[in-house]
C-alpha cells in the first residue's frame, strides 16, 4: 500500500526510497541513494532525478507523510506509555556556530547532559505500537504535550518522575485518562493498584521503542541543512518503525 501510494504521479515515483532507507540499515541517505536505488531500483523507477534534487523535492511531500503516518497509528486498549527523548542536530561544541535551526531548535540538559535540538515526545500502546507523537524544541517541558495526547487515548498513562504534576493528573482525570507515575522519595506515595504497580515496572518499553528508532530506523543524525527536510527524517523514521515486521512489546 505505501509503495503505491509514493509512486504515483503526484510524487514523481520517488519517494518509497526516503522510508525504504530507515529500514535499511545504510548510514547515511546519500550512500543508500548511490548504492542501492540507483543500482538496483532503475526498472521500477526509470525517472529518477539526481541526489541532489530529491533533497531538494522531499519536503513537498511532508504533509502527506504525515497524514499516512496518523492513518497508520495504533490502537488505544486502556494501556499506554509515554515519554520524550533528545534529537540532537549538532555537536554541543558547534551550538555557538550552529544556524539551520536557529529559530526552530532549542537547547536543554537532560540525563545524558546538555544537548542542542529537538524532543520528539512518543505514546505508545503494550504492543509497542505509536498512538501520538509531537515534536517539539528541546528546551520544552516534557508534560506539555500531555493535554493533547490524552485527546486520542483512554485509561491508564504510565510515565516516569518527568510528568509528575499533581495540576496535570487533575486535568487528564477530567478527560477521561488516569497518569500514574513514580512519584519522589520526599512526595506522598499516589494510591496506586497492583495492576497499576506492575504496569509501572513495564514502562521500559517506551524506552525500547526510543532504542529501535535511534538504532534502526536512523531517526536522529546531524547532518540536516533545512528543518524542513529535518521533519521528513522524523516523519519517514516514524513511518518506518510503525511497518517493521517485529518491534519491542
Amino acid at each position: 500500500m505505501l509503495l503505491t501510494l509514493l509512486v504515483s504521479p503526484s510524487f514523481g515515483g520517488q519517494f518509497p526510497h526516503k522510508i525504504a532507507f530507515h529500514q535499511s540499515g545504510y548510514r547515511t541517505f546519500k550512500q543508500f541513494y548511490h548504492r542501492h536505488v540507483c543500482v538496483y531500483w532503475c526498472a521500477e523507477f526509470p525517472h529518477l532525478v539526481s541526489y541532489s534534487r530529491f533533497v531538494q523535492l522531499e519536503k513537498e511531500v511532508l504533509t502527506v507523510l504525515t497524514f499516512y503516518l496518523s492513518a497508520h497509528l495504533g490502537t488505544c486498549s486502556g494501556i499506554s506509555f509515554v515519554d520524550s527523548t533528545r534529537l540532537r542536530v549538532c555537536d554541543n561544541r558547534r551550538i555557538s556556530s550552529h544556524r539551520v535551526f536557529l529559530s526552530e531548535a532549542g537547547c536543554s540538559k537532560t540525563s545524558m547532559g546538555w544537548f542542542y535540538g529537538f524532543k520528539l515526545h512518543l505514546v505508545i500502546n503494550e504492543q509497542g505500537e505509536l498512538l501520538d507523537v509531537e515534536l517539539t524544541s528541546g528546551n520544552t517541558d516534557d508534560r506539555r504535550p500531555l493535554p493533547k495526547f490524552a485527546e486520542g487515548i483512554h485509561g491508564n498513562l504510565y510515565a516516569d518522575r518527568g510528568y509528575i504534576s499533581k495540576d496535570i493528573r487533575e486535568r487528564l482525570r477530567e478527560q477521561g485518562v488516569n497518569l500514574v507515575y513514580k512519584v519522589r522519595k520526599n512526595m506522598d506515595p499516589l494510591d496506586l493498584s497492583v495492576s497499576d504497580e506492575v504496569l509501572l515496572k513495564k514502562r521500559m518499553l517506551i524506552e525500547s521503542v526510543i532504542k529501535t528508532l535511534k538504532t534502526q530506523t536512523q531517526l536522529e543524525h546531524t547532518r540536516h541543512r533545512s528543518y524542513a527536510n529535518f521533519q521528513v527524517n522524523v516523519v519517514s523514521a516514524l513511518i518506518a518503525y510503525q511497518l517493521l515486521e517485529t518491534n519491542p512489546r
